[in-house]
């Protein structure tokens, strides 16, 4: 009975993934003639079938800038970004879609080595810094269990000194996933929906104006209370906003 519960969900994901693919080249169809909301409307579509991709938020995104949806559009490539971190096209149109945003905020300089140290990091995801930890690993156990059991000097001498080879590159890969990971933990996303906010010194109405956002600025949120949202720009500026006001980056 199992097995055959395990083959009808195949089929069930094998019919989703081909609609999918369907809906996703008649949103293509829909973006090359220029009926934009047409094409959002069958992207979010498929996104309701809780399947994603770097294309389809690319492509979901660029519907959206289209129509100079500033926060949509942004929001949709930092999505895009997220599961291809190295893609240009996507920085590319990211940048395009931040230099519609009202909101010129400077970003806080790095220091020393930091800086270096978060660039190198950034060229591969969490999970796959993870991926290539667990391999160098694997290669540095394989060449080990050889190694014990190699008569011949020389050949032993190979052995030691790749397998401890891969032993650092398992302890490097294995740091900049932990780092990575803090980093992604602590941060928590959100990109401002409302045209305009005020932000405020405490989280209520009757509390002072701090300073004033727009549609589109990237900010972290750092606690919630009721219905407002403690947030802190690049520039280390906090306050308060509406919840309402922003939507999360959630990274699935």
């Amino acid at each position: 009975m199992k097995h055959i519960i395990y083959i009808l969900m195949f089929c069930f994901s094998l019919i989703s993934t081909a609609q999918n693919t369907s809906l996703f080249e008649k949103g293509n169809t829909f973006y090359k003639n220029g009926k934009y909301a047409d094409a959002i409307s069958v992207y979010s579509s498929i996104l309701k079938t809780n399947q994603h991709s770097a294309e389809l938020y690319f492509n979901l995104g660029n519907s959206h800038y289209k129509l100079n949806h500033i926060a949509q559009s942004i929001y949709n490539y930092e999505k895009a970004l997220f599961l291809k971190p190295t893609d240009k096209e996507i920085k590319q149109n990211l940048a395009f879609a931040n230099a519609m945003k009202v909101d010129a905020i400077e970003v806080l300089p790095e220091i020393g080595y930091t800086k270096y140290f978060n660039k190198f990091t950034s060229v591969l995801k969490t999970d796959t810094w993870a991926v290539l930890t667990v391999i160098f690993f694997g290669i540095f156990a394989v060449l080990l269990i050889i190694y014990y059991f190699t008569l011949s000097t020389k050949t032993k001498r190979i052995l030691f000194t790749s397998s401890f080879s891969f032993l650092i590159l398992t302890l490097i890969t294995l740091s900049f996933s932990y780092y990575k990971d803090n980093q992604e933990t602590a941060k928590s996303p959100a990109i401002i929906f409302a045209k305009e906010t005020n932000v405020k010194t405490e989280p209520n109405f009757k509390s002072q104006d701090a300073f004033l956002l727009h549609e589109g600025t990237k900010v972290n949120v750092l606690e919630t209370e009721s219905n407002w949202t403690k947030i802190k720009l690049s520039d280390g500026k906090t306050g308060w906003i509406l919840k309402e006001d922003l939507k999360q980056l959630s990274f699935f």
